[in-house]
């Protein structure tokens, strides 16, 4: 955060006081006080950093996995001087025939802040479709870098996903080192604005694409010189991305240096078939096939999941008291993660039956989380990512 500047009073009224008068009748004399020194304070550097998570070796069944795109965690905003720095967390998981990793899980219960994001990551990353495995393991540790060091194209890619708030000055002020005189006032504006068809480009299942384009502004206002500097390497994305840069105009002026970012929100990354063993669980008990609900379930999707537009699903077994209330809610299976199952035990317990004589005993449900229609959002959306660098 950038903090405000301040007036420190080193001094106040100093009144230098002369001795008192003498025998012989002198005047007193009281000299002014002393003006005030007024100190400026200059503005304190932000305490955050650039937290990033990087994935360690998969192994599976005690054997190193090849061949695999491991998907990143989004990079967050930290607070330096916390213990976010050297901390790691290990998943255990399945790898399917097609080569997704299922069945993810922590392999502790302890909370670690800033990793919501990991088990999406894993889900959203592709394997080698070579077989099923079994018992695999992947360690992710975090990094921890002063903004103002922070390599420009990890900063870039925190402004495409700000999932920690708005990136600080010393952010913005490093991704700019990168260009040239964009920035300077009066900055140019656009006049046309040309933006891709992302309807018709290639979408990646559970993870956004994005292109960074740097580009320079002739006296006219035409780019000229249009690079893709970094992204996700979606090439049907770069393409179109110099291509819609090429055909904006902006105020006149030549300037270098110029950024600008398109990306493409993921593609809706399907739950794993419910096997039908799963899907025809029972439990013993009296509870009636058809349910009758006071307080229907209202679906409340992982948020970490939703953002990458990964489904999922989750079979739950409760019982229900006389007064409507769920309880001895467990997690009977749950793909791709089992962060599906907290979910769904979170979602049933909201939920009431109706008032009835003797409650119920072995009531199974099935839950699945899938994703609406979505579009990418406009440019000046909440989730969009901010226009000018």
């Amino acid at each position: 955060m950038i903090r405000p500047l301040f007036l420190a009073l080193l001094s106040t009224s100093l009144v230098s006081g002369a001795p008192a008068a003498s025998q012989t009748g002198k005047a007193r004399v009281t000299l002014p006080p002393a003006p005030a020194i007024v100190t400026m304070a200059s503005p304190a550097p932000s305490s955050r950093i650039l937290l990033q998570w990087m994935p360690g070796p998969v192994t599976c069944d005690g054997v190193s996995i090849t061949g695999a795109t491991i998907r990143r965690p989004w990079n967050l905003l930290g607070w330096s001087g916390t213990s976010t720095a050297d901390r790691a967390v290990t998943l255990r998981f399945d790898i399917d025939q097609g080569g997704r990793a299922v069945s993810v899980m922590r392999d502790s219960p302890d909370f670690v802040p800033y990793a919501n994001d990991i088990a999406p990551a894993l889900v959203a990353s592709r394997f080698a479709a070579n077989g099923a495995h079994r018992d695999c393991r992947i360690t992710y540790s975090s990094r921890a870098t002063p903004l103002d060091r922070a390599d420009v194209p990890e900063l870039m890619s925190y402004t495409i996903q700000p999932q920690s708030g708005a990136l600080p000055k010393e952010g913005w002020l490093r991704i700019r080192s990168a260009g040239g005189t964009c920035q300077d006032d009066p900055q140019p504006q656009p006049l046309v604005r040309v933006l891709p068809d992302f309807e018709k480009l290639s979408a990646t299942p559970g993870a956004r694409g994005w292109s960074m384009v740097r580009y320079d502004l002739d006296a006219k206002g035409k780019p000229v010189a249009a690079t893709l500097l970094t992204g996700t390497a979606n090439p049907a994305l770069d393409a179109a991305a110099l291509k819609a840069i090429r055909a904006s105009r902006f105020t006149g002026g030549p300037r270098t240096g110029c950024f600008y970012p398109f990306w493409r929100a993921p593609a809706t990354l399907p739950a794993p078939d419910m096997p039908e063993a799963i899907r025809d669980t029972k439990v013993a008990g009296n509870c009636p096939d058809a349910h009758d609900w006071a307080t229907p379930p209202q679906l409340r999707f992982p948020e970490p999941f939703r953002r990458r537009s990964i489904e999922g699903w989750a079979v739950v077994s409760y019982d229900v008291a006389p007064w409507g209330e769920l309880g001895n809610l467990k997690v009977i299976a749950a793909q791709p993660a089992s962060d599906f199952g907290e979910s769904a035990i979170a979602v049933l317990r909201s939920a009431r039956f109706k008032v009835n004589a003797q409650g119920y005993t072995g009531c199974v449900d099935r839950v699945r989380f899938n994703m609406g229609p979505h579009n990418m959002p406009a440019t000046d959306a909440p989730e969009a990512p901010p226009p000018v660098y």
